[in-house]
């Protein structure tokens, strides 16, 4: 134990600046003996994750279509991309991030045959330009991510940036006869499914299965009702380029994420995320051009997140249940309770938002904060009460473990209350700590909030300690005095100070919550 716990007072000590990764790395797999694995959608099992290049990630995530602001939901996948990060970073990894932006007006698979562009739809019903649209979008987008605490990735390219990266793999798309022109004058290019031998590898489904239906409807330009449109000419369309296919060209969904993976992390990415409605068709349309125009596996890992639910079914503007960041700070809280929500349960079971849910959260967190404090502000004991070093040896084994598998935020956050309870039980209301003990809890909890960033302790000013103080000390002189009337009445006033008092054999305490 000595041997891990000065490891750990080390790199914690050190947590702000670059190590030196082959140390880092040495110095975790002493303290993590199991290995590091994941869920993998793509052969639906767990795999122990070695990246390709060794002490490096390049893991890629969808973020948002900049079209309307995003919802409670959609903060579940980007906040576990955040998650999954520091998680890698832990084990001494290097990671390069790269989170999109999709800026530029585009179909979705069902839609295209429709010509519903979401970006300039909502321009229109706003009234606006879709330019403006986007820039508004992306930076209330960019505004949430901050306030939830999320690391900004490497790169966060925009699609608009990026348009001569995507004709750079039609055009090798067309010449290696995966793609087809079709079409008035030949201007919309559409990727030949049939083509592609593994498609539907990652979802289940199969071409032969993707017949014409309730989602696809016939297209007389496409070979096969599944090929999907890599770009797409429309005169009247607002956000467009010229291309050799003709002057008012604008990009299918799919094809921007394989053009900016490929550019900021190579042909071959370690990690791709998102929610779970990205599986089909995005992700699998990814794969096929990606693999078609570079001859080389498009990823490694794909991980995947649950749906987030809202009161127990889905979110609906009919509803009035799609909420924003804005909107769970006008209840009362703070994004950081928003965060812990989103990320304490595992990322492929289903959650439920509700604010219940938020209460049980932002109560979680305030325990947190209070220990924290109580840390801080505590007096030295002489001699150890408490045998905090194999709680801790047992807290920290327990809490990597569960990261470790298959990113199990559940278990590793119950560790961390499980140490909190612990504590507070063996150390009774006097909670008798040495300062070296006080210090080793302080500084696995700074690894634990290195990872899920929510803790935020509220430091008493010294002059509202000395009024508590005196509170605390009347109303003892109040019970004393059996004056009962007046000690509830000063209790009242310290619950409203979210101070708890409590009676022990060792004397009265008081602690904040």
């Amino acid at each position: 134990m000595g041997r891990e716990r000065r490891n750990w007072t080390w790199f914690s000590k050190r947590r702000g600046r670059r190590l030196d990764c082959v140390a880092v790395e040495s110095i975790l797999e002493e303290i993590h003996p199991l290995p590091l694995q994941f869920y993998n959608t793509a052969t639906r099992k767990i795999e122990v994750f070695k990246p390709a290049e060794s002490g490096r990630v390049k893991m890629y995530h969808c973020g948002p279509t900049v079209y309307r602001r995003p919802h409670v939901g959609n903060y579940r996948a980007f906040l576990f991309a955040d998650l999954l990060r520091r998680v890698l970073e832990r084990r001494g990894l290097r990671v390069t991030q790269v989170m999109n932006l999709t800026d530029v007006g585009h179909f979705t698979q069902e839609d295209e045959d429709h010509g519903e562009d979401r970006m300039e739809m909502e321009a229109r019903n706003r009234g606006l330009d879709p330019w403006q649209v986007a820039r508004e979008i992306t930076n209330m987008f960019e505004g949430d991510m901050k306030r939830l605490r999320a690391k900004p990735p490497e790169h966060r390219p925009r699609a608009s940036d990026h348009i001569a990266e995507m004709l750079e793999i039609i055009e090798l798309l067309l010449k290696r006869g995966a793609a087809y022109r079709s079409g008035p004058e030949n201007a919309n290019i559409y990727y030949e499914v049939s083509r592609f031998e593994n498609y539907g590898g990652l979802s289940g489904n199969r071409v032969d299965a993707l017949e014409a239906g309730a989602r696809i409807d016939i297209n007389p330009e496409k070979k096969h009702p599944a090929d999907f449109a890599l770009w797409k000419s429309d005169s009247k369309h607002i956000m467009k380029w010229k291309s050799r296919f003709g002057e008012h060209g604008f990009p299918g969904w799919h094809i921007e994420c394989s053009a900016m993976a490929r550019k900021y992390l190579g042909d071959t990415l370690d990690i791709h995320t998102g929610g779970e409605d990205l599986i089909f068709p995005h992700h699998e349309c990814e794969i096929a051009q990606s693999e078609a125009a570079t001859g080389k596996p498009f990823v490694n890992y794909w991980m995947h997140v649950k749906f987030l639910q809202v009161d127990g079914g889905k979110m609906s503007k009919s509803l009035g249940n799609v909420y924003s960041v804005d909107d769970v700070v006008a209840r009362g809280f703070e994004p950081r309770h928003l965060r812990f929500l989103l990320q304490r349960a595992h990322y492929r079971t289903p959650l439920n938002f509700t604010w219940d849910s938020m209460r049980d959260a932002k109560g979680a967190i305030e325990r947190l904060d209070a220990f924290v404090v109580d840390l801080k502000t505590l007096r030295p004991a002489a001699a150890a009460a408490v045998a905090v070093d194999e709680m801790l040896q047992k807290t920290r084994a327990a809490f990597d473990a569960a990261l470790d598998d298959d990113m199990n935020a559940a278990e590793a956050t119950a560790a961390v209350f499980g140490l909190l309870n612990n504590v507070r039980t063996a150390g009774g209301a006097s909670l008798k700590l040495t300062k070296e003990q006080i210090e080793l809890i302080l500084a696995f909890l700074g690894e634990f909030d290195a990872i899920f960033d929510v803790l935020t302790p509220e430091e008493l000013a010294p002059e509202e300690r000395a009024e508590i103080d005196r509170l605390v000390a009347e109303r003892q002189t109040a019970r004393q005095n059996r004056d009962f009337a007046r000690s509830d009445e000063i209790r009242t006033k310290l619950a409203a100070r979210r101070v708890v008092v409590e009676d022990t054999k060792e004397g009265v305490r008081w602690r904040r919550v």
